[in-house]
């Protein structure tokens, strides 16, 4: 079974077939750089990292760019709150997102480009826009794109330009043409970032950027781009536009958005009190399960979702998670892997390859490795054992040390509330309730303890 992926353009699966063979282009649209990146973002960064990994475990030679836009309203809002220059808030965050990712298990991108290194390639496409018909400048200074020149505009997202209306995701300009235009160069305004151009000094507009790089790096059509679900409209959608409408060919073969993520089953705000940064989630992870677990603990949540599905951040499935995730490492500490290569023969292996294959179903290929471990710790098998850990090194997952791992995980384990639970089992014995039994070791061996009845009725436990 061959690699096929979900098309965000035609909405179907596809196989997936690069444009050069052997090599793979994806373009991943980064952040702006204005503050901390929250947990969707880790979602989807986490998503694509997955995508990247598996491409290169199925023999792709991949240039994976992700870009950082260091030149926005936002950054220039928050500097001039803060009292420091656009460019030291920028590269502060930018450092900052880079090392959330790090600790999240992120694979550095091929290259990270930066929106202001590559004006002279946003000044270069604009004016072959102006040339093809489909930018002017306006009554108030911008260059805008002329949105209804461009036939097939809303192909990606599915929205018809007559059913759009003004305040929907489009600003309000009473210079531009055409409410629907978006801007591609910003006037300059005192104060702000500036550049020349033949239109006069001024600064990009937020689409362009993507267009630019994208097509300087990867070619003016590339493999795959893919982003979070809020960028399909209008991001995505005026990229395509930009981008044919100046280089007169396809922009993309494969687009992927992944899935929304919610905070206690609501869209997660400020306003409501429920947003979480990155850091602060891996904060509070870490002190739950142990430093560095909770690193692993919540790359394995985000990733055990199938990556276009809406997920729920909640400290319930979280914590959900890390059972699961301690019963996969207490199969690598109680069998110790052989050092052979992996082997896509072998069953497990064929399985997890068909789920990745499945347009990164990373939900039946998690499945796989719980599947793989109850056989390690069935027949002990170091082999099988090697399997286990390697499929997970392809998640970015399960390449720890599993003592340090469920070491750390127990390593805040209330022993009055162990107590508790044994005695809980006991009782559930007596009323005959043997699946509640059952269901309290298991609990207890997800949180790495180990209970051994004894003679007389006396249960001992200890850790992992």
């Amino acid at each position: 079974m061959a690699l096929k992926i979900y098309n965000t353009l035609t909405r179907k699966v596809e196989p997936f077939k690069s444009i050069e063979p052997g090599k793979a282009g994806m373009y991943v649209c980064g952040v702006t750089v204005y503050d901390d990146c929250h947990i969707g973002h880790g979602r989807t960064f986490i998503a694509f990292d997955v995508a990247r990994r598996w491409l290169e475990a199925s023999g792709y030679d991949v240039k994976f760019v992700r870009n950082i836009t260091d030149v926005d309203d936002k950054i220039i809002k928050r500097s001039a709150e803060r009292g420091i220059l656009p460019e030291e808030l920028s590269k502060e965050y930018a450092r900052r997102m880079q090392e959330d990712l790090i600790e999240l298990g992120c694979k550095a991108p091929t290259a990270e480009p930066r929106a202001t290194a590559y004006i002279p390639q946003m000044l270069n496409l604009i004016e072959k826009l102006e040339k093809n018909g489909y930018a002017y400048q306006d009554e108030g200074g911008d260059v805008d794109f002329a949105v209804r020149k461009f036939k097939n505009y809303g192909q990606l997202s599915g929205k018809k330009i007559d059913d759009l209306r003004s305040g929907q995701r489009v600003s309000i300009d009473e210079s531009k043409r055409d409410p629907l235009d978006f801007v591609l160069w910003k006037k300059a305004k005192p104060g702000e970032p500036q550049w020349d151009s033949k239109w006069g000094k001024g600064r990009p507009g937020w689409h362009i950027e993507c267009s630019a790089m994208s097509c300087d790096l990867l070619g003016e059509t590339i493999d795959i781009h893919a982003g979070g679900p809020d960028l399909k409209f209008p991001h995505h959608e005026n990229e395509i536009a930009q981008s044919e409408g100046a280089n007169g060919k396809k922009f993309v073969n494969t687009w992927m958005h992944s899935g929304p993520l919610r905070v206690n089953g609501e869209k997660m705000s400020k306003s409501l009190g429920n947003f979480w940064t990155i850091r602060d989630a891996l904060a509070e992870t870490n002190k739950t399960y142990g430093e560095g677990n909770g690193n692993e603990t919540l790359r394995f949540f985000l990733l055990k979702s199938h990556y276009r599905s809406p997920i729920d951040f909640s400290s319930a499935l979280v914590e959900e998670s890390h059972a699961g995730l301690s019963r996969l490492f207490n199969a690598l500490k109680a069998v110790k892997p052989d050092n052979e290569p992996l082997d896509w023969n072998e069953k497990y292996a064929q399985k997890f390859k068909e789920a990745m294959d499945d347009d990164f179903n990373t939900a039946l290929a998690v499945s796989v490795l719980f599947e793989l471990a109850n056989e390690v710790n069935s027949t002990k098998s170091p082999a099988l054992a090697r399997q286990l850990k390697q499929l997970g090194g392809i998640l970015g997952i399960l390449q720890a040390d599993p003592d340090v791992f469920i070491k750390g995980a127990v390593s805040d384990i209330d022993e009055a509330w162990v107590e508790k639970m044994i005695q809980e089992r006991k009782d559930a014995k007596k009323a005959k309730d043997f699946a509640r039994a059952d269901q309290i070791r298991q609990e207890l061996k997800d949180k790495g303890i180990v209970l051994e009845d004894k003679p007389g009725g006396i249960t001992e436990w200890k850790r992992g």
